[in-house]
């Protein structure tokens, strides 16, 4: 069982190594889209190109962040941590150094695969290092800085572009892995996926992705809720990351490139795509288990999931060069104008959980979205000439009041939809889903609004393109708050609540853990 307690040395240490790992991650999710107007300028980039340096890295994070719990599991969570936070900084110095927009987006993509293998390390070793006892505080404390860091990122991204360049929102992600390595490797405790003792049962071992051992301790029988490690779903993570890649290319290049190229590259998409349906369907140990979208309540929230973070991520890849090319803004003033919908959240997500668990979600997961939507109808108003107090903040203000009522909410549902020992995959596939969402939204929404290559080079055709984007957006976070209504139910009682009360992220829902003695898979 693990037994180290938070109060001790060691216990900061590991809170501390956790908390710089996440929070790189975080803060390249958050400083990126400030930084774009100045990269397509410095690399003569199109829109195109500003496009895949965000789903680069979307791409291969949403592809493979399930298959990077599952890594960890085998070979020691530590260990994969560890090589996750030095892949992540290699390829940040990468990016910080790259002389083209190729390269920048290449770096871009392998720094997505040092994320998908750090995100759920740095909760994973949290659960799988603390005394029952004190994790569910470390958790809470992990969430909080993690989210602190979240909400840095866009004033930290606008002071580096307008001060040293936008290199550096990269290579500062070099000195946080200095610090961070060299931490988890002395005060870290290595841990994998193994149970602790012989005969133990699931609910003393199990997770959504138990290990074979977890299996011969249940006298060799293949349990419902246990996956096994005798091999890792490749082929899945493939077949799943090169169907978002194909997709993403077809949705990108349809305004310019040949219409044969395009419409083929698309059906390959989709293709890989059924591909991945049928290689999951037979794996003896899935990435994702279709299995769990036998809950109707599962599925449904997934839904809404789509609906919301599609929403989302156009609006923040959108918003940040809408306040830059169009209202005329530094990356600094930008990146603030955007900070209250992250300050809202860490201040009241635990609330509005509480208020979620006492009227159930269905209310919160119905309004939530309905006040997003009203929030990027009010950014109709920003344009040339804009007041950030009585237009940007306006519409922020009421954003971040629906992200706060709808994502913890969002949460707990999908917790309470599934066993409790599927919990850490089934926050796994959300947390895709989500990301997977964003990457769709931010290839399609510039195709749908007739956004031209060189379309964020010019204020009057980037603000026409833009508002065309928020009414799409604000019309799917409606489709989502109609599923919620039409599909959402209270949860039964006694079921599984989420660790992570705090969250701060604006891009992706909390990643939880399934709760086990000494055990955490996502």
């Amino acid at each position: 069982m693990p037994d180290v307690r938070l109060a001790s040395p060691r216990g900061k240490w590991i809170l501390l190594t956790t908390v710089l790992g996440s929070s790189m991650a975080l803060l390249d999710s958050t400083v990126v889209n400030v930084a774009l107007p100045r990269i397509g300028r410095d690399l003569d980039a199109d829109l195109a190109a500003l496009q895949w340096t965000v789903n680069a890295y979307l791409l291969t994070l949403a592809g493979l962040i399930l298959l990077g719990g599952s890594l960890g599991d085998h070979y020691g969570r530590r260990k994969v941590f560890v090589v996750g936070v030095v892949w992540f900084a290699a390829a940040s110095l990468l990016c910080g150094i790259a002389p083209n927009a190729g390269v920048l987006i290449a770096a871009r993509a392998l720094q997505g695969v040092g994320g998908a293998l750090l995100t759920p390390g740095s909760l994973a070793l949290i659960q799988a290092s603390f005394h029952p006892d004190d994790r569910g505080r470390a958790v809470g404390l992990w969430s909080g800085f993690g989210g602190m860091g979240a909400a840095v990122g866009p004033f930290l991204g606008g002071w580096l572009v307008d001060g040293p360049g936008w290199r550096w929102v990269f290579l500062l992600n070099v000195p946080l892995a200095a610090v961070c390595v060299p931490v988890a490797l002395r005060h870290v405790p290595e841990s994998d996926g193994r149970p602790f003792r012989s005969g133990a049962t699931e609910s003393e071992t199990g997770s959504a992705t138990g290990s074979a051992a977890g299996r011969a301790a249940e006298g060799g029988k293949d349990h419902p809720h246990v996956r096994t490690h005798n091999h890792f779903d490749v082929l899945g993570a493939f077949l799943g990351a090169l169907a978002l890649a194909l997709v993403t290319y077809a949705l990108i290049q349809a305004p310019s490139g040949p219409v044969g190229v395009v419409t083929g590259v698309a059906v390959a998409g989709v293709a890989a795509g059924v591909a991945f349906v049928a290689v999951e369907r037979r794996s003896p140990d899935p990435m994702l288990p279709l299995g769990i979208f036998a809950s109707r309540q599962f599925t449904a929230v997934n839904l809404v999931t789509l609906c919301v973070y599609a929403a989302f991520g156009g609006f923040f890849f959108l918003s940040a060069v809408q306040l830059q090319v169009v209202v005329g803004w530094s990356a600094l003033g930008a990146g603030t104008a955007l900070l209250p919908t992250t300050v809202l959240m860490l201040l009241l997500s635990a609330r509005s959980g509480e208020l979620a668990d006492h009227i159930g979600p269905r209310i919160p997961l119905t309004v939530g979205p309905l006040l997003c939507a009203a929030g990027m109808l009010l950014m109709l108003r920003v344009g040339p000439g804009a007041s950030y107090a009585a237009d940007v903040l306006p519409a922020v203000l009421v954003l971040g009041c629906g992200m706060v009522a709808l994502v913890a909410p969002l949460t707990a549902t999908v917790l309470a939809s599934v066993d409790v020992s599927r919990a850490g995959v089934a926050s796994g596939v959300n947390n895709a889903a989500a990301r997977a969402a964003g990457l769709v939204a931010v290839a399609a929404l510039p195709l749908l609004t007739g956004m031209s290559a060189e379309a964020y080079r010019s204020a009057t055709a980037f603000d026409d393109a833009f508002g065309r984007a928020m009414v799409l957006c604000a019309g799917v976070l409606v489709l989502g708050a109609v599923v919620a209504f039409a599909t959402v139910r209270r949860p039964a009682p006694g079921c599984r609540r989420p660790e992570c009360r705090t969250h701060g992220s604006v891009l992706a829902p909390p990643l939880e853990g399934a709760r086990a003695k000494g055990r955490l898979d996502i």
